[in-house]
Parts: C-alpha cells; sequence; structure tokens
C-alpha cells in the first residue's frame, strides 16, 4: 500500500518535464525513429544513451530560467537582451513549429483512418485540430497538465511492442553499448535528424513557460521547485529516450532487412509491422501514435502562443479565460489552423519536416549559446548559475549540434 502511495505521489508531483519529454516523441518524431531502425538496425540505438544526459541538462536549465524569473524564454529574452534577437529567433523557430503541427497531424489521421477507414485521413484532421483547440481554450490550466499526463500513458505502448516479437538481447546490449558509426551521407543525415528530433528548440521555449505557470500554481519554495523541477525533468528525459530507444529496438528487429526500409511515415512503419510482427502490436504502435499526438499538438500550439505572448507582452496562460488573453488564444488557434491547411493544399509534412530539420539544426546551437549565457548570469538567475557540471553538458551538447548542423549541409551539398 506504502508503494502505491509513494508511487502516486511521485506521479502528482510530476508535471512540465514529464509532459515536455514525453511530447518530444510525436508522431514526427516516432517516423525518425522508425526510419533509424528500418534502415540500420540496431546500429543505432547507442544514440538514446548520449542524448538522454545532453536532454537532461538543456531541459534543466531552461526550467530553472522559468521557475526564476517566473517567465518563459521569450520573456527573459525580451527583459535582458535587445529586442530584434526575440523576434529573429520567433522568425525561425515559428514556422518549424507550425510545419511540425502539421506533420504530426497527417501522421494522426493517417493512423486513425487505417484503423477505421470509414472516415477519410483529411476528415480526421479537422476533427483532431477542433478537439485539440477546444481543449486548449476551455480548460484550465490544471486541467490541461492532468490531461496532458495522463496521455504520456501512451509511451508505454511503445514500452510493450518490442517484447511482443522474439529479440536477441545479447545482440541488442551490445550495440547499445557499442557505437557505431558510418561515414556515408545516408547514415550521417539520419543521425543529424535523431538530434534535430530529440533536442529542438520548441522544447526549450515550452519548458521555461510552463515551469513559470507551475510555480504560480502552487506554494513551494524556490529551494523545493528547483529540487522537485530535477525530478520531473530527469524521469521526463529518461522515459522520452527510452521511447525512442525501443522504437528504434522495435523497428530495427522486425523491419531491417524485411524489405521494409522504406519507411517514411508512421503509417509506414504501422503497416509494415502488421505482417511481421502481428496484429496486436500494430493496434499498440498505431494507438500511441494517436495518444502522443493529442500530446504534443497542443504543447506545440501552446508553445507558439506563449512565444508571441511573450515576446510582444501580451496577457497569456492557460487559465485566462479566451475574453482576457484573446492575442494569446488566437495564436493558438492559427497555430493549429495552418497545420491543418497544409495538410488540405497538399504540402508533404514529411518533406517539410526536412525543412525543419534544417532550421532547427541551424538554430539550436545558438539557442543552446543564449540558454547557457542566460543560466550563467547572476544578473537574471541570482545564485542559481549553473554548475560547472551543467555547463560542460551544455557545451558538449552545444558542440555536437553544432556538427550535425555542419553535417547536415554537407550532406545536402555533397
Amino acid at each position: 500500500m506504502s508503494e502505491k502511495k509513494s508511487a502516486s505521489s511521485i506521479f502528482r508531483k510530476l508535471g512540465p518535464g514529464l509532459i515536455t519529454g514525453a511530447s518530444d516523441d510525436d508522431p514526427s518524431g516516432i517516423a525518425t525513429y522508425s526510419q533509424a531502425g528500418a534502415r540500420f538496425g540496431i546500429s543505432l540505438l547507442w544514440t538514446a544513451l548520449i542524448t538522454y544526459p545532453l536532454m537532461f541538462a538543456l531541459q534543466e536549465m531552461c526550467a530553472r530560467i522559468g521557475i526564476i524569473n517566473c517567465n518563459g524564454l521569450a520573456g527573459v529574452l525580451r527583459t535582458y537582451y535587445p529586442r530584434i534577437l526575440g523576434y529573429l529567433l520567433l522568425i525561425l523557430v515559428v514556422p518549424a513549429i507550425v510545419i511540425n503541427i502539421a506533420a504530426d497531424l497527417a501522421g494522426m489521421a493517417a493512423v486513425a483512418h487505417l484503423l477505421f477507414p470509414f472516415i477519410s485521413p483529411l476528415m480526421y484532421s479537422f476533427i483532431f485540430a477542433l478537439a485539440i483547440v477546444f481543449f486548449l481554450i476551455f480548460f484550465s490550466y490544471n486541467q490541461v497538465t492532468v490531461v496532458l499526463k495522463y496521455c504520456c500513458l501512451s509511451l508505454i505502448c511503445y514500452l510493450i511492442v518490442p517484447f511482443l516479437v522474439e529479440q536477441n538481447w545479447k545482440e541488442n546490449i551490445f550495440a547499445t553499448f557499442t557505437p557505431t558509426i558510418k561515414w556515408n551521407k545516408e547514415w550521417i543525415s539520419m543521425l543529424v535528424a535523431i538530434l534535430g528530433t530529440t533536442i529542438s528548440p520548441y522544447l526549450f521555449y515550452w519548458q521555461a513557460s510552463m515551469s513559470c505557470e507551475h510555480i504560480n500554481h502552487n506554494d513551494n519554495s524556490i529551494h523545493k521547485e528547483i529540487k522537485e523541477m530535477r525530478l520531473d525533468v530527469n524521469i521526463g528525459m529518461f522515459l522520452s529516450n527510452l521511447v525512442m530507444y525501443f522504437v528504434i529496438l522495435t523497428t530495427g528487429t522486425v523491419l531491417f532487412g524485411q524489405g521494409s526500409s522504406e519507411i517514411k511515415t508512421v503509417e509506414d512503419a504501422a503497416e509494415a509491422l502488421k505482417p511481421l510482427a502481428g496484429e496486436f502490436a500494430y493496434i499498440i504502435f498505431s494507438i500511441g501514435i494517436l495518444g502522443l499526438g493529442f500530446l504534443s499538438i497542443p504543447i506545440l500550439a501552446g508553445c507558439i502562443g506563449y512565444i508571441f505572448s511573450e515576446t510582444f507582452n501580451w496577457k497569456k496562460g492557460l487559465d485566462k479565460k479566451l475574453f482576457e488573453a484573446k492575442s494569446f488564444y488566437i495564436v493558438i488557434i492559427l497555430s493549429v489552423l495552418l497545420g491543418v491547411l497544409l495538410n488540405v493544399f497538399g504540402i508533404d509534412p514529411i518533406k517539410s519536416l526536412i525543412v525543419t530539420a534544417i532550421i532547427y539544426g541551424m538554430i539550436t546551437p545558438f539557442v543552446i549559446m543564449i540558454i547557457l549565457h542566460i543560466c550563467n548570469s547572476k544578473k537574471i538567475m541570482g545564485n542559481h548559475v549553473n554548475s560547472l557540471l551543467m555547463n560542460i553538458l551544455g557545451i558538449i551538447c552545444m558542440i555536437i549540434t553544432s556538427l550535425a548542423a555542419i553535417a547536415l549541409i554537407i550532406t545536402l551539398f555533397v
């Protein structure tokens, strides 16, 4: 009984970190991991060990920024840095997030159509978009976070699927702890795609804004809030990377070498799994896509709302009524609508994601540099500046993402 109470108590304390980590495994992210496994087998399993500590360090910094300043990342930039910097990042980040929304809506709609083919994918896109907009406008902050936390349970689907097929665990463990590096365009492009999917600028903005909202809804001291935040972020990033690991493992052991290397979308992955891993694995995989879509799209749209509101000093917050924060909610509605329209006009969201990856790849090192500067400024962070370990992890992440950006440019033109 005490163990159940303890688990329940921990779950109640989890919030922005868990939700942010789970949202990183959105349908477009699952598509990327599925491609990695289908094309290269289990040779990229080791990347989960590399991205986990780097993700934790960056999301912890962003959460700390939100807690200490009671403001999101865009708000801190507006307060302490030249306005042009905030405007520039807004122009670069927001279009990529809109494309991400379109890709996730398309993935959810396609999978829903596979499960229930009597409704067209485009109609599913409209239905999902309306449901998400209604949810964000008419639910309070606490209600939104509770629903999103339970959507995180969708991650369990991907922790189950690998055990539904026969695995060579000795080989899997070896691939996990023995990095395989291939110096060719296709492999480098996939590595860059994994990094771009796991370490994305929108996660930085969302984490800071939600941590600010979270501290406004409880009576914790700063010290206690930071302590609980670290546990929250740690668990969120661990689960995010665990799902990435298991998706690569599933597709790497089931699809690789079976003529299924041309996986481009989540529905491709689901359909390819069906004859090879069985009906149950196919259904579980598909349900996971729908659950994570309902988790990630509200976060992507909400993130755009917070970025605009903090940049232009508008009223914001999921606890605000529509008439109290009109601009905040109008931006959210428009971002989801634009995502739907991209699908209506036949713009290929998968090809568009390549553009998104390029944008993310180019600006992520720059955003990390700014986060490091903020977290080492006593003027902004007071006594809660970065430790040596956080700086080391942040710098490593900046170097890796910079090299990935250079590699991405090379693969595009060579």
